[in-house]
This record gives C-alpha cells, sequence and structure tokens, in this order.
C-alpha cells in the first residue's frame, strides 16, 4: 500500500476536468468505493461533509458510543494486510478506535487525496443529452461525472423533535448524533436526555457518573441485552486472524452477516426449562446473537413473547423500584422488531440516586422553557439537554440532496410515497446513479461492514462491465423496480417486524411515509440474487451503448 498523502491538489486538479465518478461520502462506504474505482483505473473524488473521513463515526461522539457487531467482525475484510495489521483493544471497541480504524484506511490505502473534505454535496442533476450528473456543492464546486455513487450511509441525518420554547433555553444543548469534537462536562449539572433508543442507551450510564442529577424522558421503552464488553488479548486476536477468512465466509452464511452459533429450533418446541436455559446461556454470552436463541423468534408472536419475557423478568430483577422498572419494560411490541440494544450498565443505572425517569406517555413534554422543560404534569430545571432522538434513517441523506433524474423529476417525487428502487442498489428514472445500502437492501439488518462490501464490489464489477462493453448507461427498469419493491414488502409483511412503529418503517419522522425499508430476506439470499442479476447480463436494468 501507499503512504498517505494530504488530500489538496490532486482534487482541485480532478475537479477542474470531468470524473468519471462522484462519490458523495467518505464512510465506510465511500473509502472503499475509492479504493475500487483507482483499481479500475477510473477518476474519481469523493465529497464529504465532515472535517474528516468516518461517516457516522466522526459525528457520534457522545459518551459511550460502540457498534453493536463485535469490532473483529466489524471490518473490511477485502484486504489480507489491513486484516494483519490492524488490533482490536476491546470486543466492543468505543467511537474513537472505530474512527482511528477508518482514518487508518484512508491513510494505508492513499485515499486522502481523492477526499474533498468538510465539502457537503446540495444537488445532483442529470444532463440527459450529455449522459453526465452535474454535483453541485456547499462551497461552490459543479463537478460533472459520468456516474455518480450515494455513500451517504444510513443513519447520518440526525432528527431532533421540533419542540416549542427550544430556542429560548438558556442551557447547553447536544444531539448523539451530532456530538462536539471538543469534550463536554456535565459536572455539578442537572441534565435532561430525551429518547431510549440505542445512543441513549450507550450514553446514560456514562452521563449519570458525571452530572449532578439526569432525568431521562421517556416516550417508549426499549429492549436491551448486556454486551459484556471485555479487553481482547494478543492470543485471541492472533487466533482469529489466523482463520479471518473462513469467519467471513462463515458470516457470509448467516441471515445478517454476524457472525455466531445459530439454534435451528423453534422457541415453541421445547419446555420452559430448556428455554430458559438457552435465554440464560445467550445473555450471559450478551449482544444481539441474543435473537437467534431459536429459529422463529421474529416469525411468530408465540416464540417471539417467549423471549420478551424473558427480558422483561430481566430488567424487574435489575431494577429495584417495581413502578420504575414496570416503566422500563416493554410491551406493545415485539423484541427484536426495533433494533435490540445492546448495553452496559443501562437498567443498573435506575438504581442511582441521582437518575430519574419521566414518562412522556403520561405527561408529554408541552415546551422548552429557558430554564429546563415543562410537561404536562410538571415542571424539569435543566442546565443541558441532550437529544438522543435518533435519526432520518435510510432515506433522510438521500432526500437531504436535491437530485434529479430523467425530465426533472426528483428523487423526492419519486419517493413521494416512500422509497422504491431496484435491489437498493438503483432506482428507475436516474441512469448511472447507484445507492449504496440503499432502502430495499439488508443494510441495517446485518453487518454494515459485509453490505458495503457487497455493494461496492457489485458496482465496481458492474463498471468494468459496461467499460468493456462499451455501454454508457444502466438504469433499473420500472418493471424490476415494482417488482422488487414489491417483493421486499411481501418479505417483510411475513415476519413480526412492521408490528412495531420503528424507524425501519421511518415512524419516528412525523409525515414520512410508512414503508418497511430494508429487506429482510437475509443476506445469504440477497447476495445470490444480486449475482444472479449480473451474471445474466444484468436482468432488470436497461443498458444504453455509447453512441
Amino acid at each position: 500500500m501507499a503512504e498517505n498523502r494530504t488530500s489538496g491538489a490532486s482534487v482541485e486538479a480532478a475537479l477542474s476536468g470531468e470524473l468519471d465518478v462522484a462519490v458523495v461520502g467518505a464512510g465506510f462506504a465511500g473509502l472503499y468505493m475509492l479504493h475500487c474505482l483507482r483499481g479500475l483505473g477510473m477518476s474519481a473524488v469523493a465529497f464529504e461533509a465532515g472535517g474528516d473521513v468516518g461517516g457516522t463515526w466522526y459525528w457520534n461522539r457522545y459518551p459511550g458510543a460502540r457498534c453493536d457487531v463485535e469490532s473483529l467482525q466489524y471490518s473490511y475484510a477485502f484486504s489480507d494486510e489491513l486484516q494483519r495489521e490492524w488490533s482490536w483493544s476491546e470486543r466492543y471497541a468505543a467511537q474513537p478506535e472505530i474512527l482511528a480504524y477508518a482514518r487508518h484506511v484512508a491513510a494505508r490505502l492513499d485515499l486522502r487525496r481523492d477526499i474533498r473534505l468538510a465539502t457537503r454535496v446540495v444537488s445532483a442533476v442529470l444532463d440527459e443529452a450529455a449522459g453526465r450528473w452535474t454535483i453541485r456543492t456547499d462551497r461552490g464546486d459543479a463537478v460533472r461525472a459520468r456516474f455518480c455513487v450515494m455513500a451517504t450511509g444510513c443513519l447520518s441525518v440526525p432528527r431532533a423533535p421540533d419542540l416549542p420554547g427550544l430556542g429560548t433555553f438558556r442551557g447547553g444543548v447536544y444531539h448523539t448524533g451530532a456530538w462536539p469534537h471538543e469534550p463536554v462536562d456535565f459536572s455539578g449539572q442537572t441534565v435532561g436526555v430525551i429518547g431510549t433508543g440505542s445512543s441513549a442507551i450507550q450514553a446514560i450510564p456514562l452521563l449519570a457518573r458525571q452530572a449532578d442529577r439526569l432525568i431521562v424522558f421517556q416516550r417508549t421503552p426499549n429492549y436491551s441485552v448486556p454486551a459484556h464488553n471485555r479487553p481482547l488479548t494478543p492470543e485471541s486476536q492472533r487466533t482469529w486472524k489466523a482463520s479471518c477468512r473462513e469467519h467471513r465466509r462463515r458470516a457470509l452464511e448467516s441471515r445478517n452477516a454476524i457472525l455466531y452459533v445459530p439454534n435451528d429450533v423453534s422457541a415453541l418446541a421445547v419446555d420452559e426449562a430448556e428455554r430458559q436455559r438457552v435465554y440464560e446461556a445467550r445473555w450471559r454470552d450478551g449482544g444481539i446473537p441474543f435473537m437467534a436463541a431459536f429459529n422463529d423468534l421474529l416469525l411468530s408472536e408465540g416464540a417471539n413473547e417467549t423471549a420478551a419475557e424473558f427480558v422483561r423478568a430481566k430488567i424487574r430483577s435489575i431494577v429495584r423500584d417495581p413502578a420504575v422498572a414496570e416503566r422500563l419494560t416493554p410491551r406493545d411490541y415485539p423484541i427484536g422488531t426495533k433494533r435490540i440494544c445492546v448495553d452496559t450498565g443501562y437498567f443498573e443505572t435506575f438504581n442511582r440516586a441521582n437518575v430519574a425517569l419521566v414518562d412522556l406517555r403520561r405527561a408529554p413534554i408541552e415546551a422548552v422553557t429557558p430554564a429546563g422543560l415543562r410537561t404536562r404534569d410538571a415542571s424539569h430545571g435543566l442546565d443541558s439537554i441532550v437529544f438522543a432522538t435518533g435519526f432520518d434513517a435510510m432515506t433522510g441523506a438521500l432526500l437531504a440532496m436535491d437530485v434529479v433524474g430523467r425530465a426533472g423529476r426528483t428523487l423526492r417525487a419519486a419517493w413521494a410515497d416512500g422509497p422504491r428502487g431496484y435491489l437498493g442498489l438503483m432506482v428507475a428514472g436516474f441512469p448511472n446513479l447507484f445507492t449504496i445500502t440503499g432502502p430495499g437492501s439488508p443494510s441495517v439488518l446485518s453487518n454494515m461492514l459485509v453490505s458495503i462490501e457487497q455493494h461496492v464490489e457489485w458496482v465496481r464489477d458492474c463498471l468494468a462491465h459496461l467499460r468493456a462493453r462499451d455501454v454508457a448507461v444502466i438504469e433499473a427498469t420500472a418493471e424490476a423496480e415494482e417488482a422488487w419493491t414489491e417483493h421486499v414488502r411481501e418479505v417483510g409483511e411475513r415476519t413480526l417486524y412492521p408490528r412495531a412503529n420503528s424507524w425501519y418503517v421511518g415512524a419516528n419522522v412525523p409525515g414520512k411515509p410508512r414503508r418497511f425499508m430494508p429487506y429482510i430476506g437475509g443476506v445469504p439470499a440477497y447476495r445470490r440474487r444480486c449475482e444472479e442479476i449480473a451474471a445474466r447480463g444484468y436482468e432488470g436494468f436497461r443498458l444504453i451503448a455509447r453512441q
């Protein structure tokens, strides 16, 4: 691998001409896409809104931020050299270490010279006659490219509720998805956390140790299982690296591309004692493989309830105040239909004398005041407010730009009733524009690094195919898009996922069309479908030869 060079001169030179490919985003998808385009000998520049590479791991710096996939698996597999030379410190490495890994990859692959940082893409407009996309940025760039690859991430647009009076608050306001780069000291403060999703569950235990008083404002309680995080020994890393290819091969055979021991037995096919034994073993091991305790937890309401009640009983056993335990106990959606959370001491935190829980279902927030929050039945004085209210998931980053395709039709108009696409890779009416881990692909229901690699490699091979055959344009057909969108819907309806008002269906964003966005058919089935389509000459895509 080449040594790192600072971005700048080569980016400016590329922007002065016409590019083969414009890449939007320099997270893990954008970095690998740039590397693959280099291998094809294609000119490319990646535009990144952040001040450095890393995508979501650049922005999400809140206390306790970690990935819920084990670090040894949340790593690139395309390079044996990267696998050998990088070592993780913990089972679930913290955000600074994940960001350091992204920076290391950018340096070792010499990618920075083709990345324009602190540059937000505001529009991508198709010139049909010329067969080019014009990419415009907030820095005044206007770049033309034959292809555009949207590597914008699935969880990259933080969403904060529009609360009356927020602008009047005299204290500090923070969002877990856009955390300050400098340390935030909450010592001596009364801090309010709004939300109890994944980021809140990770942050709350640490905030509680620092703040004088912590008030958690909860609308919907969440299921969470322990991480049981621990340091990784040098010996365990050596053992893993010696068989890393085999580990990835086996992971690709699992539904969500995460390596774990499956249990191909129904939860209802065993007696209560055996169920408890299996759940206890999964709880002791920790992490999201808890949901693989039995093979029908996301298919059978009865089976799911056995897992849900096990976790409810754990909450009751951990939280000493029965009334608080009851408010923390989910009851109105199946476990796992909102991404199950992974925590370190979350429920235990509510045993602390300085932590209070406010149930927003009983007493909704009415307004933010200069000194805090007012709910329907009380006023709460606060020095700082932390929004842990999640993201406009999967579509937010794409729709934040003005993307204009054939006949002046915008992506916003095309997705007015919810996202549509073919394989989550392309959208009909938007030729030569690819979406990495877009709606309709396994994406957020899988190990994202695995799904990113698969999509990037599919795009790389597609571009090589087009060049070899002198094809100028590739575009998903409306018929293929309609069939795939319906297939995604049908497969989702066979599961319990649609039973929850989750961000998977856009329920956390007022006015967002309700549609189950990811593909739940599993990574193996999805990969086979993508491979078959390519092998059949890109079935379902219209290929137009160069004139």
